[in-house]
């Protein structure tokens, strides 16, 4: 998240009154990201988060935000856009609540516009992310993953994930000059493999669905009011606008690369590696084909992310509060990953054959 757009108080004001929630009381531009244009608004009725689009059009955000309200309306915890409020018989608007479209024509109520550009408004979800998690934080999430995938199979709609492959294949001859030769030969040669694996059978046979793509630490929320020594309780899943049409394996691909890795290293982390995958085969068993492909997924989380970070590194944009992410921490992962598959599938046998 980050300011590329800048919102006047009045118009943001305007904003969340038309929807029901009452005077804007603050406007605070939230720092990290590099998507979006991202705000906390405050007003009388409690604390929301108002998204200007920078790069999704409006004819793409359809898909996010009916998503999202979607897994919401199946009971879990995802902020659910708020739609323009409909007026009752005497004419006088409700309070507006998150709706739930099925159509192209619907999903307009929930897309607003402000300073020119597509914009959204859900509420603030409770709790804060937790950048240190233990084993029980990836169970919370392994958890909630597959029952965010299961939730996802009756949703209507399909939007390919616009950083998947293709995006991959026009993006690295873009980058590859900013680059070391050593790097470049990595980025090619991995590449190539993910197009290898792209054609097999066993990747054709991976169940999909919509997926997040982009679970990544601070994206998820955890309760901050337990007792002391109570287990973590994952309060809320956020940031959908990576969101796609994929194999739900390269979605629980991403959390493992960023939950279950010393980040200094780019490691596997066989504990909370085992927590998060249990917790996930609690509810969804992997297939065959799923298992056989993990390791090639975990590359391919890698290589995404390495890519996104060297485009966004190299040809930034301009905008208020903008901080790149260093692109060297996703290339010591897919080293990591690349260099020890045999090592990371016989750490993970145990847990995938049971």
């Amino acid at each position: 998240m980050a300011v590329f757009t800048e919102v006047g108080f009045g118009e943001a004001d305007a904003l969340v009154q038309s929807l029901g929630l009452g005077p804007l009381r603050e406007l605070r531009g939230i720092e990290g990201g590099i998507e979006n244009t991202n705000y906390f608004a405050t007003t009388e009725s409690g604390e929301f988060v108002l998204t200007l689009f920078e790069r999704l059009s409006a004819e793409q955000l359809p898909y996010y935000l009916c998503l999202m309200k979607h897994l919401a309306e199946a009971g879990l915890p995802v902020p659910a856009p708020f739609s323009l409020p409909e007026a009752d018989a005497s004419g006088k608007a409700r309070k507006a609540q998150p709706a739930a479209p099925t159509d192209a024509a619907a999903s307009c109520d929930l897309l607003h516009v402000v300073a020119g550009k597509p914009a959204a408004v859900v509420q603030k979800l409770s709790g804060r992310s937790e950048l240190a998690p233990a084993a029980a934080h990836c169970t919370e999430l392994g958890s909630m993953l597959a029952r965010m995938h299961l939730a996802g199979r009756d949703y209507p709609r399909i939007q390919p994930n616009l950083r998947g492959l293709p995006w991959w294949n026009e993006t690295v001859p873009v980058v590859l000059p900013y680059i070391e030769e050593s790097q470049a030969n990595l980025l090619r040669a991995e590449l190539a493999y993910q197009n290898h694996i792209a054609e097999s059978s066993a990747y054709a046979a991976l169940p999909r669905g919509p997926v997040h793509a982009d679970m990544f630490r601070d994206n998820v929320m955890f309760a901050t009011d337990g007792e002391p020594g109570a287990p973590p309780r994952l309060t809320g899943v956020f940031d959908f606008y990576f969101a796609g049409t994929d194999t739900w394996l390269f979605d629980l691909a991403v959390c493992l690369n960023d939950w279950a890795i010393d980040l200094p290293t780019g490691r596997h982390d066989p504990e909370r590696a085992d927590a998060l995958l249990s917790a996930y085969e609690s509810v969804r068993a992997l297939t065959a084909p799923e298992r056989a492909l993990l390791p090639a997924m975990l590359r391919a989380a890698a290589l995404r992310f390495w890519i996104s970070r060297l485009w966004d590194f190299h040809l930034p944009r301009e905008a208020s509060m903008l901080k790149p992410h260093d692109p060297t921490h996703f290339e010591r992962v897919l080293r990591e990953r690349a260099t020890h598959p045999h090592a990371l599938a016989q750490a993970l046998e145990p847990l995938l054959a049971a």
